[in-house]
């Protein structure tokens, strides 16, 4: 947030909005300066996710707790609808019991925390930052370094580490359902199968190994990087409606009517479609990461 008595121009308004809440591990204030800085902490970006994962835990638990065997409430055929969905989804591609017995809660939680998380855009873009800024100012804090991003999913760091957390599952299932010998054999002779001369099989090997890494290093970028984008391109979407709604406020009563009748309509319905894409995004890696544990109980 500007300081008191001070306008943002459009690209501060933005790149304020953008900058998240960052401090090393002993919780003092950092500036992340390189692509990958692991001594820096996306606070809010933490906080937004474990609060919004609690409160994902506590609807599916008093779901649990309140379902009855008669004709089911609204609330509880949702919830009813979604477990069933997901367990059938699950079922269907991973042909083990034991290994669905973990991975559909697994799908079941991840579709509702993202689905939650995203759904963190449908607040008011300036909200959150402005209680921030309100309140570090109490506390002796200067209200123009007090930034605040309120949608984890449109944090990078934090999509690949939900990425990165099925990858490391999907090596976990590998290794126990082919054992370390068949997942070696695996990685050193597919896709391009094996030669009986020693010369050509070491050639194969190698190049069997390289395939496999980038196979895994690309699904696992693009399942968290895809997730990112959407939600990122829909928080700048929100701070370009609001920037709207800032240029009516100051605009002459002619231009400005105009102005405001486009921030409504345009907020309303960026909203609206935004619902959708928030659904359709927790469903897409959700999926994604169902395939992917699937793929890691197929033998090649």
């Amino acid at each position: 947030m500007a300081a008191e008595g001070e306008a943002q121009t459009a690209s501060q308004y933005i790149q304020h909005h953008l900058q998240p809440w960052q401090v090393h591990w002993d919780l003092s204030p950092a500036h992340q300066t390189a692509i990958v800085d692991f001594s820096v902490i996306n606070l809010d970006s933490v906080i937004y996710s474990l609060l919004i994962g609690v409160i994902g835990c506590f609807v599916l638990w008093r779901a649990a707790r309140k379902a009855t065997s008669g004709v089911p409430g609204r609330f509880q055929a949702a919830v009813e609808f979604l477990v069933e969905m997901v367990a059938n989804q699950v079922k269907d591609t991973i042909s083990v019991e034991k290994s669905r017995k973990l991975i559909a809660p697994l799908a079941l939680t991840l579709f509702v925390w993202i689905f939650l998380l995203n759904a963190m855009d449908l607040l008011p873009v300036d909200l959150l930052p402005w209680l921030w800024a309100k309140f570090y100012g109490a506390i002796g804090g200067d209200p123009a370094h007090a930034y605040m991003r309120a949608v984890p999913t449109a944090d990078l760091s934090v999509t690949l580490g939900m990425s990165i957390s099925v990858l490391i599952l999907c090596f976990f299932y590998s290794l126990k359902i082919k054992g370390l010998g068949g997942w070696t054999h695996e990685l050193l002779t597919a896709p391009f199968g094996m030669s009986k001369n020693p010369i050509f099989a070491i050639i194969l090997a190698v190049a069997n190994l390289f395939m496999q890494i980038v196979e895994y290093l690309s699904k696992t970028v693009s399942h968290g990087m895809r997730l990112f984008g959407n939600m990122y391109a829909g928080e700048l979407v929100f701070m370009l409606i609001a920037l709207m709604g800032g240029a009516w406020a100051w605009s002459p009563v002619e231009a400005g009517f105009w102005l405001g009748i486009g921030h409504v309509i345009a907020g309303f319905a960026w909203a609206a479609f935004h619902i959708l894409i928030i659904t359709l995004q927790a469903f897409i890696f959700m999926t994604l990461a169902v395939i992917y544990l699937g793929q890691a109980h197929d033998h090649h």
